[in-house]
């Protein structure tokens, strides 16, 4: 799954798309509800992946959060964190909750940590 990021021009994308190695093609899938960049994404248990935090045009950095759904393509808002961050670290635990630390907010760095 390869989503978001930046671009010369048209700044910050929604859009996704599914690699596949056996092929060595790409595939559109289904647009994240926001647009972002510089955010952590991890792969479940259940196979859906959180995408969370970044940052946006407009909005600057984020705290909301989105899980794609590999079974329907599509994206859905999820709970959002408590600290809006972006260049952050998340890591699924053995619990299966995510653990998502530092990164920042403009110029200032987060020392702080939070579970999804």
């Amino acid at each position: 799954l390869i989503a978001g990021g930046e671009t010369i021009g048209d700044g910050v994308l929604a859009s996704a798309e599914l690699y596949d190695p056996s092929t060595g093609s790409f595939t559109l899938t289904g647009s994240m509800a926001t647009a972002r960049t510089d955010y952590a994404a991890v792969l479940l248990p259940n196979g859906k992946v959180l995408i969370a935090g970044g940052e946006t045009i407009g909005d600057g950095v984020l705290a909301s959060a989105e899980l794609y759904d590999p079974s329907t393509g599509s994206f859905t808002l999820t709970g959002s964190m408590a600290t809006a961050r972006t260049d952050h670290a998340a890591v699924l635990l053995q619990n299966g909750k995510v653990l998502v630390a530092g990164g920042e907010n403009g110029d200032d760095p987060i020392a702080s940590a939070e579970l999804y």
